[in-house]
Protein backbone atom coordinates (compact mmCIF):
# COMPACT_ATOMS: atom_id res chain seq x y z
CA UNK A 1 0.00 0.00 0.00
CA UNK A 2 1.28 3.45 -0.97
CA UNK A 3 0.36 6.39 1.27
CA UNK A 4 0.12 9.75 -0.41
CA UNK A 5 1.97 12.85 0.83
CA UNK A 6 0.24 14.52 3.73
CA UNK A 7 -1.24 11.22 4.97
CA UNK A 8 1.51 10.67 7.55
CA UNK A 9 0.75 11.55 11.19
CA UNK A 10 3.69 13.98 11.34
CA UNK A 11 2.48 15.90 8.29
CA UNK A 12 -1.12 15.99 9.53
CA UNK A 13 -0.13 17.21 13.02
CA UNK A 14 1.87 20.25 11.90
CA UNK A 15 0.14 23.46 10.75
CA UNK A 16 1.09 24.51 7.23
CA UNK A 17 2.45 27.99 6.43
CA UNK A 18 2.65 28.88 2.73
CA UNK A 19 4.88 31.60 1.24
CA UNK A 20 3.42 33.14 -1.93
CA UNK A 21 4.25 36.10 -4.12
CA UNK A 22 5.03 37.08 -7.67
CA UNK A 23 8.40 36.03 -9.17
CA UNK A 24 11.68 37.31 -7.75
CA UNK A 25 10.44 38.95 -4.53
CA UNK A 26 12.66 36.76 -2.29
CA UNK A 27 10.40 33.82 -1.37
CA UNK A 28 13.18 31.23 -1.57
CA UNK A 29 15.55 33.42 0.48
CA UNK A 30 12.88 33.74 3.19
CA UNK A 31 12.14 30.00 3.04
CA UNK A 32 15.80 29.04 3.45
CA UNK A 33 16.23 31.52 6.32
CA UNK A 34 13.20 30.20 8.21
CA UNK A 35 14.09 26.51 7.94
CA UNK A 36 17.78 27.14 8.59
CA UNK A 37 19.20 25.35 5.56
CA UNK A 38 19.56 25.86 1.82
CA UNK A 39 16.75 23.92 0.17
CA UNK A 40 15.44 26.32 -2.47
CA UNK A 41 17.68 27.73 -5.19
CA UNK A 42 18.18 31.51 -4.85
CA UNK A 43 19.21 33.83 -7.67
CA UNK A 44 18.47 37.07 -9.53
CA UNK A 45 16.63 35.40 -12.42
CA UNK A 46 12.83 35.52 -11.98
CA UNK A 47 10.94 32.23 -11.86
CA UNK A 48 13.72 30.03 -10.49
CA UNK A 49 11.42 28.16 -8.08
CA UNK A 50 8.69 26.32 -9.98
CA UNK A 51 7.49 23.41 -7.89
CA UNK A 52 6.44 23.73 -4.26
CA UNK A 53 9.25 22.95 -1.80
CA UNK A 54 8.53 21.67 1.72
CA UNK A 55 10.52 22.07 4.94
CA UNK A 56 9.99 22.18 8.68
CA UNK A 57 10.58 25.21 10.91
CA UNK A 58 10.18 26.05 14.59
CA UNK A 59 9.66 29.35 16.41
CA UNK A 60 9.66 29.42 20.22
CA UNK A 61 8.77 25.75 20.34
CA UNK A 62 5.95 26.09 17.81
CA UNK A 63 6.72 23.66 15.01
CA UNK A 64 5.15 24.11 11.59
CA UNK A 65 5.54 22.94 8.02
CA UNK A 66 6.68 25.60 5.55
CA UNK A 67 6.10 25.67 1.79
CA UNK A 68 7.96 27.73 -0.80
CA UNK A 69 5.83 28.12 -3.94
CA UNK A 70 6.83 29.23 -7.39
CA UNK A 71 6.33 32.85 -8.41
CA UNK A 72 2.61 33.26 -9.10
CA UNK A 73 1.32 35.39 -11.98
CA UNK A 74 -2.50 35.13 -11.97
CA UNK A 75 -4.19 35.15 -15.39
CA UNK A 76 -0.88 34.43 -17.16
CA UNK A 77 -1.43 32.36 -20.30
CA UNK A 78 2.04 30.81 -20.45
CA UNK A 79 2.13 27.11 -19.66
CA UNK A 80 4.75 27.09 -16.88
CA UNK A 81 3.27 29.99 -14.84
CA UNK A 82 -0.13 28.29 -15.13
CA UNK A 83 1.33 25.07 -13.74
CA UNK A 84 3.03 27.04 -10.94
CA UNK A 85 -0.34 28.50 -9.94
CA UNK A 86 -1.82 24.98 -9.98
CA UNK A 87 0.98 23.72 -7.70
CA UNK A 88 0.54 26.67 -5.32
CA UNK A 89 -3.22 26.11 -5.03
CA UNK A 90 -2.60 22.60 -3.70
CA UNK A 91 -0.60 24.09 -0.82
CA UNK A 92 -2.99 27.01 -0.27
CA UNK A 93 -5.93 24.66 0.19
CA UNK A 94 -4.15 23.14 3.22
CA UNK A 95 -2.66 26.36 4.58
CA UNK A 96 -3.18 27.40 8.19
CA UNK A 97 -1.52 30.76 7.46
CA UNK A 98 -0.28 32.49 4.30
CA UNK A 99 2.74 34.80 4.07
CA UNK A 100 2.17 37.11 1.10
CA UNK A 101 5.65 38.38 0.21
CA UNK A 102 6.13 41.51 -1.89
CA UNK A 103 9.16 43.58 -2.91
CA UNK A 104 9.37 46.73 -0.80
CA UNK A 105 11.77 48.39 -3.24
CA UNK A 106 9.25 48.51 -6.06
CA UNK A 107 5.79 49.95 -6.50
CA UNK A 108 2.69 47.77 -6.24
CA UNK A 109 2.25 45.92 -9.54
CA UNK A 110 -0.82 44.58 -11.26
CA UNK A 111 0.38 41.06 -10.45
CA UNK A 112 0.50 42.01 -6.75
CA UNK A 113 -3.05 43.31 -6.87
CA UNK A 114 -4.39 40.26 -8.71
CA UNK A 115 -2.67 37.92 -6.28
CA UNK A 116 -3.99 39.90 -3.29
CA UNK A 117 -7.50 39.60 -4.68
CA UNK A 118 -7.09 35.85 -5.11
CA UNK A 119 -5.78 35.43 -1.54
CA UNK A 120 -8.64 37.45 -0.03
CA UNK A 121 -11.13 35.12 -1.69
CA UNK A 122 -9.57 32.15 0.14
CA UNK A 123 -10.71 33.52 3.50
CA UNK A 124 -7.54 32.37 5.26
CA UNK A 125 -5.21 34.33 7.58
CA UNK A 126 -2.74 36.34 5.49
CA UNK A 127 0.33 38.25 6.69
CA UNK A 128 1.69 40.79 4.23
CA UNK A 129 5.50 40.70 4.45
CA UNK A 130 7.19 43.64 2.73
CA UNK A 131 10.65 42.32 1.84
CA UNK A 132 13.97 44.06 1.23
CA UNK A 133 13.35 46.67 3.96
CA UNK A 134 16.90 46.59 5.30
CA UNK A 135 17.34 50.18 6.55
CA UNK A 136 15.46 52.80 8.58
CA UNK A 137 15.05 54.93 5.47
CA UNK A 138 13.23 52.12 3.69
CA UNK A 139 10.86 51.47 6.60
CA UNK A 140 8.89 54.55 5.52
CA UNK A 141 8.06 52.74 2.25
CA UNK A 142 6.24 49.86 3.93
CA UNK A 143 2.93 51.52 5.00
CA UNK A 144 1.90 52.31 1.41
CA UNK A 145 1.43 48.57 0.82
CA UNK A 146 -1.66 48.65 3.07
CA UNK A 147 -3.39 49.55 -0.19
CA UNK A 148 -3.42 45.82 -0.99
CA UNK A 149 -6.09 45.42 1.66
CA UNK A 150 -4.33 43.39 4.37
CA UNK A 151 -4.31 44.62 7.97
CA UNK A 152 -1.28 42.63 9.19
CA UNK A 153 1.81 44.14 7.54
CA UNK A 154 5.41 43.37 8.50
CA UNK A 155 8.53 45.06 7.02
CA UNK A 156 11.33 42.45 6.79
CA UNK A 157 14.62 41.68 5.09
CA UNK A 158 14.86 37.99 4.24
CA UNK A 159 18.50 38.34 3.22
CA UNK A 160 19.57 40.05 6.47
CA UNK A 161 16.97 38.29 8.70
CA UNK A 162 15.43 41.55 9.90
CA UNK A 163 11.87 41.65 11.26
CA UNK A 164 11.49 37.87 11.64
CA UNK A 165 10.41 37.93 15.30
CA UNK A 166 7.38 40.16 14.72
CA UNK A 167 6.35 38.21 11.63
CA UNK A 168 6.74 34.74 13.16
CA UNK A 169 5.13 35.73 16.45
CA UNK A 170 2.01 36.70 14.52
CA UNK A 171 2.09 33.80 12.04
CA UNK A 172 2.53 31.09 14.69
CA UNK A 173 0.08 32.60 17.18
CA UNK A 174 -2.24 29.76 18.14
CA UNK A 175 0.14 27.02 16.97
CA UNK A 176 0.76 24.38 19.66
CA UNK A 177 4.13 24.62 21.41
CA UNK A 178 6.05 21.37 21.67
CA UNK A 179 7.94 20.54 24.85
CA UNK A 180 9.12 17.20 23.52
CA UNK A 181 12.52 16.82 21.88
CA UNK A 182 12.43 17.19 18.13
CA UNK A 183 11.64 13.92 16.36
CA UNK A 184 14.17 12.69 13.83
CA UNK A 185 13.59 14.26 10.45
CA UNK A 186 11.73 12.31 7.81
CA UNK A 187 14.94 12.01 5.81
CA UNK A 188 16.60 10.17 8.72
CA UNK A 189 13.73 7.72 9.11
CA UNK A 190 13.17 7.01 5.43
CA UNK A 191 15.11 5.63 2.48
CA UNK A 192 16.17 8.72 0.54
CA UNK A 193 15.94 8.23 -3.22
CA UNK A 194 17.31 10.68 -5.80
CA UNK A 195 15.70 10.55 -9.25
CA UNK A 196 18.36 11.66 -11.74
CA UNK A 197 18.84 11.84 -15.49
CA UNK A 198 19.29 14.23 -18.36
CA UNK A 199 16.56 16.78 -19.12
CA UNK A 200 13.14 15.65 -20.35
CA UNK A 201 13.48 11.90 -19.82
CA UNK A 202 10.43 11.85 -17.54
CA UNK A 203 11.83 12.30 -14.03
CA UNK A 204 8.97 14.51 -12.81
CA UNK A 205 6.36 12.25 -14.41
CA UNK A 206 7.94 9.31 -12.61
CA UNK A 207 7.83 11.18 -9.28
CA UNK A 208 4.15 11.96 -9.81
CA UNK A 209 3.47 8.28 -10.59
CA UNK A 210 5.35 7.14 -7.48
CA UNK A 211 3.53 9.49 -5.08
CA UNK A 212 0.16 9.17 -6.77
CA UNK A 213 -0.42 12.88 -7.26
CA UNK A 214 0.68 15.74 -9.51
CA UNK A 215 3.54 16.76 -7.24
CA UNK A 216 6.02 18.02 -9.84
CA UNK A 217 5.35 20.28 -12.80
CA UNK A 218 5.46 18.24 -16.00
CA UNK A 219 5.79 19.71 -19.48
CA UNK A 220 7.47 19.01 -22.80
CA UNK A 221 9.85 21.89 -22.10
CA UNK A 222 13.27 20.51 -21.18
CA UNK A 223 14.53 21.87 -17.85
CA UNK A 224 11.14 22.45 -16.23
CA UNK A 225 12.42 21.20 -12.86
CA UNK A 226 15.06 23.45 -11.30
CA UNK A 227 14.72 22.92 -7.56
CA UNK A 228 14.99 19.44 -6.13
CA UNK A 229 11.42 18.44 -5.27
CA UNK A 230 11.07 15.90 -2.50
CA UNK A 231 8.11 13.87 -1.32
CA UNK A 232 7.52 11.39 1.50
CA UNK A 233 5.75 8.16 0.52
CA UNK A 234 4.95 5.09 2.65
CA UNK A 235 4.71 1.71 0.91
CA UNK A 236 4.13 -1.52 2.86
CA UNK A 237 5.25 0.13 6.09
CA UNK A 238 8.51 1.49 4.62
CA UNK A 239 9.02 5.23 4.20
CA UNK A 240 10.69 6.64 1.10
CA UNK A 241 11.72 10.25 0.44
CA UNK A 242 11.85 10.77 -3.31
CA UNK A 243 13.91 13.70 -4.61
CA UNK A 244 13.23 14.79 -8.20
CA UNK A 245 16.40 16.58 -9.27
CA UNK A 246 16.91 18.96 -12.15
CA UNK A 247 18.04 17.44 -15.44
CA UNK A 248 21.83 17.36 -15.58
CA UNK A 249 23.34 18.82 -18.75
CA UNK A 250 26.82 18.66 -20.21
CA UNK A 251 29.36 21.23 -19.06
CA UNK A 252 29.22 24.15 -21.46
CA UNK A 253 25.57 23.50 -22.31
CA UNK A 254 24.34 25.21 -19.16
CA UNK A 255 24.21 28.99 -19.56
CA UNK A 256 21.59 30.29 -17.13
CA UNK A 257 22.77 30.75 -13.56
CA UNK A 258 19.68 28.96 -12.27
CA UNK A 259 20.44 25.88 -14.35
CA UNK A 260 24.09 25.87 -13.25
CA UNK A 261 22.95 25.93 -9.63
CA UNK A 262 20.46 23.16 -10.42
CA UNK A 263 23.26 20.89 -11.61
CA UNK A 264 25.30 21.61 -8.48
CA UNK A 265 22.28 20.88 -6.29
CA UNK A 266 21.45 17.70 -8.23
CA UNK A 267 24.95 16.34 -7.63
CA UNK A 268 24.64 17.32 -3.96
CA UNK A 269 21.40 15.35 -3.69
CA UNK A 270 23.13 12.33 -5.25
CA UNK A 271 25.68 12.48 -2.43
CA UNK A 272 22.93 12.75 0.17
CA UNK A 273 20.79 9.93 -1.25
CA UNK A 274 20.73 6.31 -0.12
CA UNK A 275 19.55 5.07 -3.51
CA UNK A 276 19.75 6.67 -6.96
CA UNK A 277 17.25 5.95 -9.74
CA UNK A 278 18.79 6.84 -13.11
CA UNK A 279 16.01 7.47 -15.65
CA UNK A 280 16.78 6.52 -19.27
CA UNK A 281 14.63 7.29 -22.31
CA UNK A 282 13.62 4.07 -24.08
CA UNK A 283 12.86 5.97 -27.30
CA UNK A 284 16.40 7.36 -27.53
CA UNK A 285 18.49 4.57 -26.01
CA UNK A 286 21.60 5.15 -23.91
CA UNK A 287 23.44 8.36 -24.76
CA UNK A 288 26.88 9.56 -23.74
CA UNK A 289 25.35 11.99 -21.24
CA UNK A 290 23.54 9.10 -19.55
CA UNK A 291 26.90 7.43 -18.93
CA UNK A 292 28.33 10.68 -17.53
CA UNK A 293 25.42 11.12 -15.11
CA UNK A 294 25.59 7.45 -14.09
CA UNK A 295 29.27 8.01 -13.36
CA UNK A 296 28.38 10.68 -10.79
CA UNK A 297 26.28 8.17 -8.83
CA UNK A 298 28.88 5.40 -9.20
CA UNK A 299 31.71 7.64 -8.00
CA UNK A 300 29.67 8.61 -4.94
CA UNK A 301 29.14 4.94 -4.13
CA UNK A 302 25.34 5.14 -4.28
CA UNK A 303 23.09 2.10 -4.69
CA UNK A 304 21.66 2.40 -8.18
CA UNK A 305 18.68 1.31 -10.28
CA UNK A 306 18.50 1.87 -14.05
CA UNK A 307 14.91 2.89 -14.85
CA UNK A 308 14.05 2.66 -18.56
CA UNK A 309 11.11 5.04 -19.00
CA UNK A 310 8.67 5.49 -21.93
CA UNK A 311 8.77 1.74 -22.61
CA UNK A 312 5.15 1.94 -23.82
CA UNK A 313 6.20 4.04 -26.85
CA UNK A 314 9.63 2.53 -27.47
CA UNK A 315 8.60 0.68 -30.64
CA UNK A 316 9.61 -2.87 -31.46
CA UNK A 317 12.60 -3.09 -29.14
CA UNK A 318 12.72 -6.21 -26.97
CA UNK A 319 13.72 -6.06 -23.33
CA UNK A 320 16.56 -8.54 -23.84
CA UNK A 321 18.09 -6.57 -26.73
CA UNK A 322 17.70 -3.28 -24.85
CA UNK A 323 19.25 -4.78 -21.72
CA UNK A 324 22.25 -5.99 -23.74
CA UNK A 325 22.65 -2.49 -25.19
CA UNK A 326 22.54 -0.92 -21.71
CA UNK A 327 25.06 -3.40 -20.31
CA UNK A 328 27.36 -2.84 -23.29
CA UNK A 329 27.33 0.96 -22.97
CA UNK A 330 27.31 1.11 -19.16
CA UNK A 331 29.78 -1.67 -18.40
CA UNK A 332 30.74 -0.16 -15.05
CA UNK A 333 27.14 -0.57 -13.84
CA UNK A 334 26.88 -4.32 -14.30
CA UNK A 335 25.63 -4.56 -10.70
CA UNK A 336 22.61 -2.24 -11.27
CA UNK A 337 19.20 -3.88 -11.83
CA UNK A 338 17.09 -2.61 -14.73
CA UNK A 339 13.40 -1.67 -14.50
CA UNK A 340 11.22 -1.09 -17.57
CA UNK A 341 8.41 1.35 -16.81
CA UNK A 342 6.00 3.85 -18.28
CA UNK A 343 5.74 6.75 -15.87
CA UNK A 344 2.90 8.18 -17.98
CA UNK A 345 0.66 5.09 -17.76
CA UNK A 346 2.04 3.83 -14.44
CA UNK A 347 3.08 0.45 -15.87
CA UNK A 348 5.88 -1.14 -13.82
CA UNK A 349 6.18 1.84 -11.44
CA UNK A 350 4.99 0.07 -8.28
CA UNK A 351 7.71 -2.57 -8.71
CA UNK A 352 10.30 0.16 -8.11
CA UNK A 353 9.45 0.30 -4.40
CA UNK A 354 10.58 -3.30 -3.88
CA UNK A 355 13.69 -2.81 -6.01
CA UNK A 356 14.68 0.31 -4.06
CA UNK A 357 14.33 -1.55 -0.79
CA UNK A 358 16.41 -4.48 -2.10
CA UNK A 359 19.33 -2.37 -3.32
CA UNK A 360 19.22 -0.29 -0.11
CA UNK A 361 19.45 -3.49 1.94
CA UNK A 362 22.33 -4.67 -0.25
CA UNK A 363 24.21 -1.42 0.27
CA UNK A 364 23.55 -1.66 4.03
CA UNK A 365 24.58 -5.31 4.38
CA UNK A 366 27.36 -6.27 6.79
CA UNK A 367 29.37 -9.48 6.57
CA UNK A 368 31.17 -10.69 9.67
CA UNK A 369 34.95 -11.06 9.68
CA UNK A 370 34.55 -14.78 10.33
CA UNK A 371 32.43 -15.23 7.19
CA UNK A 372 34.91 -13.18 5.18
CA UNK A 373 37.87 -15.25 6.38
CA UNK A 374 36.09 -18.46 5.34
CA UNK A 375 35.35 -16.79 2.02
CA UNK A 376 39.04 -15.91 1.51
CA UNK A 377 40.09 -19.49 2.24
CA UNK A 378 37.80 -20.84 -0.48
CA UNK A 379 38.76 -18.56 -3.36
CA UNK A 380 41.88 -18.94 -5.46
CA UNK A 381 44.35 -16.17 -6.25
CA UNK A 382 47.46 -16.05 -8.37
CA UNK A 383 50.87 -16.74 -6.89
CA UNK A 384 51.97 -13.10 -7.05
CA UNK A 385 49.99 -12.08 -3.97
CA UNK A 386 48.89 -13.69 -0.75
CA UNK A 387 45.72 -12.51 1.02
CA UNK A 388 45.77 -13.22 4.75
CA UNK A 389 42.32 -12.02 5.69
CA UNK A 390 39.75 -9.29 4.99
CA UNK A 391 37.20 -7.30 6.97
CA UNK A 392 34.31 -4.99 6.17
CA UNK A 393 35.03 -1.40 7.11
CA UNK A 394 31.74 0.33 6.31
CA UNK A 395 28.40 0.22 4.49
CA UNK A 396 26.63 2.35 1.85
CA UNK A 397 28.73 1.54 -0.06
CA UNK A 398 30.10 -1.75 1.31
CA UNK A 399 33.84 -1.24 1.78
CA UNK A 400 36.24 -4.12 2.42
CA UNK A 401 39.84 -3.98 3.57
CA UNK A 402 42.09 -6.76 2.27
CA UNK A 403 45.29 -7.53 4.19
CA UNK A 404 48.03 -8.87 1.90
CA UNK A 405 51.77 -9.49 1.84
CA UNK A 406 52.21 -6.48 -0.48
CA UNK A 407 52.12 -2.81 0.38
CA UNK A 408 50.27 -1.66 -2.73
CA UNK A 409 46.82 -1.56 -4.26
CA UNK A 410 45.38 -4.66 -5.83
CA UNK A 411 45.77 -5.11 -9.58
CA UNK A 412 42.59 -4.17 -11.45
CA UNK A 413 41.96 -7.76 -12.53
CA UNK A 414 42.43 -9.07 -8.98
CA UNK A 415 40.09 -6.42 -7.56
CA UNK A 416 37.47 -7.20 -10.18
CA UNK A 417 37.73 -10.92 -9.48
CA UNK A 418 37.36 -10.30 -5.75
CA UNK A 419 34.29 -8.06 -6.26
CA UNK A 420 32.66 -10.66 -8.52
CA UNK A 421 33.27 -13.40 -5.97
CA UNK A 422 31.82 -11.24 -3.17
CA UNK A 423 28.68 -10.68 -5.23
CA UNK A 424 28.42 -14.37 -6.05
CA UNK A 425 28.74 -15.34 -2.38
CA UNK A 426 26.91 -12.54 -0.54
CA UNK A 427 24.73 -10.78 -3.13
CA UNK A 428 25.25 -7.00 -3.00
CA UNK A 429 23.04 -6.46 -6.06
CA UNK A 430 22.55 -2.82 -6.97
CA UNK A 431 25.47 -1.36 -5.04
CA UNK A 432 29.11 -0.67 -5.92
CA UNK A 433 31.71 -2.44 -3.77
CA UNK A 434 34.91 -0.70 -2.63
CA UNK A 435 38.10 -2.74 -2.06
CA UNK A 436 41.12 -1.33 -0.27
CA UNK A 437 44.40 -3.18 0.25
CA UNK A 438 46.61 -2.99 3.33
CA UNK A 439 49.87 -4.67 4.18
CA UNK A 440 49.54 -6.93 7.21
Amino acid sequence: MVARPGDSPDAAALPLVVIVGRPNVGKSTLFNALIGQRRSIVGDEPGITRDRIYGQAVYRGRRFELVDTGGIIPNDSEMIPGEILKQARVALDRAAHIIFLIDGRTEITGADRNLAQMLRRLGKPVSLAVNKIDSVARENLAPEFHALGFHDLFPISAEHRIGFDELLEHVTQGFAASVEPEPPSREERAIKVAIIGRPNVGKSTLLNALVGSERSIVSAVAGTTRDAVDELVTCNGVQFVFVDTAGIRRKGKTKLMAEKLSVVMARRHIRMANVVVLVLDATEGVLGLDATIAGYAHEEGRALILCVNKWDVSGEKGKRAFTESVRDQLKFLEYAPIAFVSAKTGAGVTRLFGMIREVYNSASKRVTTGELNRFVEQIEFGQDMKIYYMTQASVRPPEFVVFTDKGKDLHFSTERYLVNQLRKRFGFEGTPIVIKARRR
